[in-house]
């Protein structure tokens, strides 16, 4: 075992450094200096020293050489630090800000923090701190799209009338497809998670067809009429308004919320609902299918269910998306709406006028 050269310590220092040790009123990080520098005037090797006083041998070797370059003295202080970070000019900091958000680097399409440093001469971590402090990320983006729809204002008034205040007698439901849904099978087993572990799952899948799955979100108890179909044209749609209309209560009106999809609006869909006056079917505006509840359903049902399953036929997931709803109905959630029509119109326009498009 390689040793560690003995350091030289006459007896006054050894008895200072015992009253370090057992002064009650000692910091415990000059204990462990003491410790080690005492430790080492024996030549006890570094490794062992660490092992001894549950540190590390960089701690073991600073302190003996620390004490050997500045004694007892040594030990009491802290070595200086770099202090405060440097302060940026205001007009500097503007400077950045202003780059940032009217700029663009040559052969890209926003900045990041080197390339925004290297422009400035200024340091990547001063880049950082700007942006922090303005709440800058040019290397995010938000999706979103504006609602064209003439009649925009007046089905959102409507829409949102039905969640927030629904009419007596009646039941509401936020009805959809969710089509494409793919029978997706891994290429090869994954791992089980472990402790520190995340699982696995290959990037590659095979594809085994699609389903459709149509589902009616009861907005008074949060229940789900659901149905997977192999299509959804109009004649599927109507198969599943005859299964709603079979599993709600006859005497009650039903306001059925869809999105503007063609075959919600075909002539065998229109002669139907002319026949079952009960049906109110109520459309959402073009471009704005986050109005309508049964969406939240679907991305619960994506996120816990389909996304990380593995499916070797259509038949299993079919079975896999009629369980989760048959679980979900066992104990069903109320989605709440809590935005108010003004609210949201009012976004709306605040966003178009920012665009600068029309209504």
């Amino acid at each position: 075992m390689r040793t560690s050269p003995q350091v030289s310590i006459d007896q006054a220092d050894i008895l200072a450094l015992h009253r370090l040790v057992r002064g009650r009123n000692t910091a415990q990080k000059v204990v462990l200096r003491a410790r080690i520098v005492l430790l080492s005037s024996e030549a006890m090797p570094q490794n062992q020293i660490a092992k001894e006083l549950e540190t590390s041998r960089v701690t073991v070797g600073l302190w003996r050489d620390r004490f050997q370059q500045g004694g007892l003295d040594a030990l009491l202080r802290d070595a200086p630090r770099p202090g405060r970070k440097p302060k940026l000019q205001a007009d500097k900091e503007q400077e950045i800000v202003e780059a940032t958000l009217r700029t663009e680097p040559q052969g890209a399409t926003h900045w990041s923090v080197r390339s925004m440093a290297e422009t400035q001469g200024v340091s990547r971590m001063m880049v950082h701190r700007v942006w922090k402090k303005y709440q800058l990320q040019p290397h995010r983006t938000k999706p979103f799209k504006v609602s064209t729809d003439p009649a925009f204002v007046e089905k959102v008034r409507d829409i949102v009338g039905l969640y927030m205040n629904p009419p007596d007698k009646a039941l509401v439901l936020s009805v959809d497809e969710k089509s494409q849904i793919q029978a997706l099978d891994r290429t090869q087993p994954g791992l089980p998670m472990k402790q520190g572990q995340a699982g696995t799952m290959t990037h590659d899948y095979k594809r085994h067809g699609t389903t459709t799955l149509f589902a009616a979100l009861n907005l008074l108890d949060g229940k789900v009429i659901g149905s997977c179909m192999k299509k959804h044209r109009a004649e599927e749609f109507l198969v599943f308004l005859r299964l709603i209309n079979r599993q709600t209560p006859r005497h009650l009106a039903l306001h059925i919320i869809v999105d503007n999809y063609g075959t919600h609006k075909t002539e065998k869909v229109k002669l139907w609902l002319s026949k079952h006056p009960r049906f109110h079917m109520h459309y959402t505006p073009t471009s704005a299918s986050w109005i309508n509840m049964v969406e939240r359903f679907f991305s619960a049902l994506t996120v816990k269910r389909i996304r990380r399953g593995v499916f070797r036929s259509v038949e299993s997931l079919e079975q896999a998306i009629m369980g989760f709803i048959d679980a979900h109905n066992k104990n069903p959630k109320v989605f709440v709406w809590t935005k108010d029509a003004d609210t949201i119109i009012g976004k709306v326009l605040k966003c178009k006028e920012a665009l600068g498009t029309a209504h």
